[in-house]
């Protein structure tokens, strides 16, 4: 069995996730062979240098469960793109490109974060360049620790205040760059998150059927996984 999360946005102010989540590492993740997670496992990281109990504690209950036996994997989300090598080794997990071709189960599918597959939100797009850039990374991980969490709640508070007055169809993904991206890798499954709308849909890719599966966000009451098993693959919600 193979399980795919996202968008847990794990913050001190939300510790029911986060306890959902260490209980989840503990239980489901170590019955299976591996675990991957789609981008926006924190709601904020503003550099590997800085961990506080909070980060730590996330950190410790990945490698346990790393090295209880299930491999983990981590994919950049639009919150936590400044995740780098140091989280991944102290964490056990690797770190994965967006968007990368994998093998589920016998079957090869496209692994995404989904933000980029949001091209009507041109804000964002703009921004997205930004962060990804080498440069911009390396500016912003060059600021004094206080600077940058000052500028990690700016930014969330910017954020909510544009999705406010955003259509809803910006936020979500452009059909016709979900095809493209389909057709550029030759895949006819595709797996991301960052859209909050957990569902599957039947679409066409090049004439023949093809399906997008979309994680669901975390809530305080309850989590969405991809459980992929016997080569049929499962959206579900369950109960933290």
């Amino acid at each position: 069995m193979q399980l795919l999360i996202a968008d847990l946005h794990l913050h001190p102010s939300q510790p029911d996730i986060a306890k959902g989540f260490i209980d989840y590492l503990r239980g489901p993740a170590r019955e299976a062979s591996s675990l991957t997670i789609l981008g926006d496992l924190f709601e904020a990281w503003i550099g590997d240098d800085y961990r506080g109990d909070f980060e730590q504690q996330i950190i410790d209950e990945l490698k346990a469960c790393s090295e209880a036996g299930t491999r983990l994997a981590f994919m950049h989300g639009n919150r936590d793109f400044l995740i780098g090598e140091s989280f991944a080794a102290d964490s056990g997990c690797a770190l994965l490109e967006d968007p990368m071709e994998v093998e589920l189960d016998g079957q090869r599918v496209l692994l995404m974060h989904g933000d980029s597959l949001c091209t009507r939100d041109e804000g964002y797009m703009a921004f997205r360049r930004q962060a990804r850039n080498p440069a911009w990374q390396a500016q912003i991980l060059a600021m004094p620790v206080d600077e940058r969490l000052a500028l990690a709640g700016k930014m969330r508070e910017q954020s909510g205040e544009a999705n406010t007055n955003k259509a809803e169809d910006i936020m979500d993904v452009t059909p016709e760059a979900v095809v493209e991206i389909m057709q550029r890798h030759d895949v006819k499954v595709l797996i991301h998150g960052h859209t909050h709308r957990p569902a599957v849909h039947d679409l066409s890719v090049d004439g023949k059927p093809a399906k997008r599966y979309v994680l669901g966000d975390w809530r305080p009451d309850k989590g969405w996984q991809l459980r992929v098993e016997d080569e049929v693959l499962t959206l579900e919600s369950f109960s933290l």
